[in-house]
């Protein structure tokens, strides 16, 4: 997923006609599954959070009409890499030495 503020703006407006700076979360998921990007307008401007997991990939609720309303538990899980569905890690983390 390359699109960052402008590419990810410009997607809400044309494709899925909703405003970028309504202070709604948009949640963007690469094909591979592995990263997912977050667009809000915090009242100053817009902030962008990425995340890819190393290993796995996220678990995405069934869109209906080309958009999700995840609520804020499935949010979190969704951020954490946990399957929402079955409440558990996608994988294990290793522990660094």
């Amino acid at each position: 997923m390359r699109r960052g503020f402008p590419g990810l703006s410009a997607h809400l407006q044309t494709v899925l006609e909703q405003q970028p700076y309504s202070g709604h979360v948009f949640i963007f998921r690469g094909r591979g599954g592995d990263i997912v990007k977050c667009l809000r307008f915090d009242g100053d401007g817009l902030r962008l959070l990425a995340k890819r997991l190393e290993k796995g990939s996220f678990v995405w609720p069934k869109a209906r009409s080309g958009t999700v309303s995840p609520s804020r538990a499935q949010l979190s899980m969704l951020l954490e890499g946990i399957d929402w569905r079955r409440v558990e890690r996608t994988w294990t983390p290793e522990i660094a030495m």
